[in-house]
């Protein structure tokens, strides 16, 4: 009867997992539906975006747009949400003020390729659905904003008494990097070092903050015990702000200390899938959301691999060293092997010395930790204490920062794997499980480095072929030509934004550095470091003039462009045996047409590109000139030939290489 009612209980649980995770699965499935009353049902596909004022709430801070110089902030709207854009980021103006925005309303517009971020998914997370442009803006009230005032206030007195850099180190340990206004340089020097959860608000810094406070009152009634405890978690939600990853952590402590109030001891894979369910249960689209993606999985790993590895590193290692050293490369080396599937699928990169980085590190943490949340509440209760205690941590704060920037900087510090297709991340993570799962023990645990194996194999295979990718979207043209694993780069515009996408789509497509890089703008780069920091070579105009004329020739190992002469942008561009002809606008298409002498030097092109969409004329010229294959960038139109292909407003194409 027990074990009938064991099973019984098992089949609920397992039911009510698997509703929660198919209501979840079909909301993420979904894109959100404005409610009556969001200014985005005002918005009709084809037509001109409209002049519109909204007025609302601001919900967070203006955040920089990378190096455009804009700069972006929610607002909550009497009905629904909007994203305001500035050019330029307006100052003063703070999260809680009432503001009113005239400008143009728009769509988010998607990512281009599923290789690029864009703006509609990462608004469709917040539950957004429309993006105004902002061109005049008042505020209408400034009501008081204690909670977003302390943050603010706690962050800029670190960073006056410690730096931009120390001090917004030590900021984020209390607050969270996505709170914290942290150097771009820091957040790049931690990511390449794989040391960003250390600034990102987790169960981490709750564990160091419970770890203090536990002892403190455990000789306290459990009247007071919990209360303490439940002060200090809020304290934690409160500073960090409700992130995912902050709840999921604040939500499994909470259940593991009502157990062991209650005299049990729950078990902690339990708590870890109670606290997801539950969470997921009431915002199904943090599914999607990579922070607490990484939360729960690296939690996971913690729970189930770390006790196994630390033993069998303690059969392996020496006996001098194996006390401290392998506890201190269990945990790094579990949360480093089970989130790698979440890394390479959402960044295609892998830092390489992350294990390295984190056994430097991990001495600092706990205490640079709980110095910095001690540091920020004596900062509020008696602020000179905060100049006299400020310069060990701060000092501390440099050498966690000179660790980072070290192991950023060694040779492969990166490994840029690339995005793997669905299938072989499958295998990955099949072969993974296999091998860090305990319970899977036996033959079945025999199959794993097979697994690992096909998975690499059929990756390696994938980015090693040849291939021509177009993406595009608005007025940004990037085509990109991958040969035995290298590729090159031909953009239209030489503007920081194309920059940053062909460095997303490189990041994806496993390559470090394209071969060259060729930019079609007549105008110079605003960012030349971006671009010479992608391509081992950036060739680009300036002063109206072309990049190169005829005679000349960019070429690598399989991949190279020329011009087709003087008078237009039009570039040959070759991969392997197939030739492109490169077409950027109307002019260069009218200049070639002159040049043709007879169809014969068109049948000897594999495909052209159109950077327009052509004319009714232009059409029955492009038709009578061969098979060629034709991509145009745009809206395709009924009744084009079979060969004829459009990326759409925000899409991509892509043909194999020969």
């Amino acid at each position: 009867m027990a074990r009938m009612n064991r099973s019984m209980r098992d089949l609920v649980w397992a039911l009510l997992v698997a509703l929660v995770l198919l209501r979840t699965l079909v909301v993420n499935l979904h894109p959100p539906m404005p409610g009556t009353g969001d200014p985005a049902l005002l918005l009709r596909d084809g037509e001109p975006a409209p002049a519109i004022e909204l007025q609302g709430t601001l919900l967070t801070d203006p955040r920089p747009l990378g190096s455009s110089g804009g700069c972006s902030a929610l607002v909550q709207l009497p009905v629904g949400r909007s994203e305001l854009r500035f050019d330029h980021c307006p100052q003063p103006l703070q999260q809680g003020w009432q503001v009113a925005a005239v400008g143009r309303l728009r769509q988010p517009r998607p990512a281009p390729h599923p290789l690029l971020s864009g703006a509609a998914e990462r608004l469709a997370r917040q539950e957004v659905s429309s993006q105004l442009q902002v061109d005049a803006l008042r505020v209408l009230a400034r009501p008081a904003t204690p909670l977003a005032d302390l943050r603010r206030r706690l962050a800029e007195r670190l960073i006056a008494g410690a730096g931009a850099e120390r001090g917004g180190i030590l900021a984020a340990l209390v607050l969270g990097s996505a709170v914290t206004p942290l150097p771009l340089e820091v957040r790049e020097a931690f990511r390449a070092a794989g040391l960003s959860h250390a600034l990102a608000a987790s169960g981490f810094h709750l564990s160091v903050l419970l770890g203090a406070v536990l002892p403190l009152t455990r000789r306290l009634p459990a009247a007071l015990r919990l209360p303490l405890s439940g002060v200090a978690m809020g304290l934690f939600i409160l500073l960090a702000g409700p992130q995912p990853s902050v709840l999921r952590a604040v939500l499994m402590s909470s259940m593991a200390l009502l157990a062991l109030e209650a005299g049990r001891h729950g078990r902690p894979l339990a708590l870890l899938a109670a606290s997801a369910l539950l969470l997921l249960l009431l915002q199904p689209r943090w599914l999607a959301d990579v922070g607490f993606q990484l939360s729960v999985v690296a939690t996971a790993a913690l729970l189930v691999s770390s006790g196994p590895l630390e033993r069998g590193l303690r059969s392996w290692l020496p006996p001098w060293c194996a006390g401290w050293l392998a506890p201190a490369t269990a945990v790094p080396l579990a949360a480093c092997l089970w989130t790698l599937p979440l890394q390479l699928q959402h960044f295609g990169v892998v830092p390489g010395y992350a294990l390295l980085a984190n056994l430097l590190a991990a001495p600092l943490l706990t205490p640079l930790t709980l110095g910095a949340m001690l540091l920020a509440l004596v900062g509020l209760v008696l602020p000179f204490l905060q100049t006299l205690l400020l310069p060990p941590l701060a000092w501390l704060a440099g050498l966690l920062l000179a660790i980072s920037q070290t192991v950023a900087a060694l040779p492969m510090a990166q490994w840029q794997l690339g995005r793997p297709a669905p299938l072989p991340l499958l295998v990955l993570t099949s072969g993974l499980l296999l091998l860090l799962l305990p319970a899977l023990a036996g033959r079945w645990r025999r199959a794993a480095p097979a697994l690992l194996v096909l998975a690499a194999v059929v990756h390696l295979a994938a980015l090693r072929a040849d291939q021509l990718l177009l993406v595009h979207q608005g007025s940004m043209d990037l085509l990109v030509a991958r040969h035995r694993g290298r590729g090159a780069v031909v953009s239209v515009r030489a503007d920081a934004s194309s920059c940053h996408q062909a460095r997303q789509l490189g990041a994806g497509l496993g390559i470090s550095r394209f071969d060259w890089a060729l930019l079609l703008d007549p105008l110079a780069a605003d960012q030349p470091r971006c671009w010479q920091e992608l391509a081992g070579l950036a060739l680009g105009g300036s002063h109206g003039q072309l990049p190169f004329v005829p005679g000349q020739r960019l070429t690598s190992p399989g991949l190279s462009a020329e011009p087709i002469d003087t008078a237009s942008r039009a570039v040959l561009l070759s991969l392997n045996r197939r030739r492109w002809l490169l077409l950027p606008d109307r002019q260069d298409l009218w200049n070639w047409r002159d040049r043709q002498a007879d169809a014969g030097a068109t049948n000897r092109l594999d495909g052209i590109w159109l950077g327009f969409r052509p004319k009714r004329t232009e059409q029955d010229w492009l038709r009578r000139q061969g098979r060629a294959q034709i991509w145009i960038s745009g809206a395709a139109q009924p009744r084009w030939p079979a060969q004829w292909r459009a990326s759409g407003p925000s899409g991509s194409l892509q043909a194999a290489g020969g």
